[in-house]
């Protein structure tokens, strides 16, 4: 059986992991040739939205002390990823 700490720290590690992933692989590909786009306000919020449910799938959801699981809000989301959103990146 697995101790509770090192529970705790594979699924951190895991989603680590996950964020590696996205960094290297599914951001890349959505912005692939960006300086060949314009960006108008509906392109920016469907990418601002894209990133938003792709970083809510990787980060795992928190446990309340009522027993309810609370998936992250944006202001985590965007803690998450540092200030570097996909607007950023393009």
């Amino acid at each position: 059986m697995i101790e509770r700490s090192s529970q705790l720290q594979f699924i951190n590690y895991a989603v680590n992991v996950k964020l590696q992933l996205y960094n290297t692989l599914i951001r890349p590909t959505v912005t692939y040739a960006p300086e060949t786009w314009v960006l108008k306000e509906n392109m920016t919020n469907k990418l601002m939205i894209i990133e938003r449910k792709i970083m809510k799938k990787i980060s795992d959801p928190t446990r309340t002390d009522d027993g309810y699981w609370i998936i992250k809000i944006n202001q985590e989301i965007n803690d998450i990823l540092k200030g570097q959103n996909i607007i950023g990146f393009i």
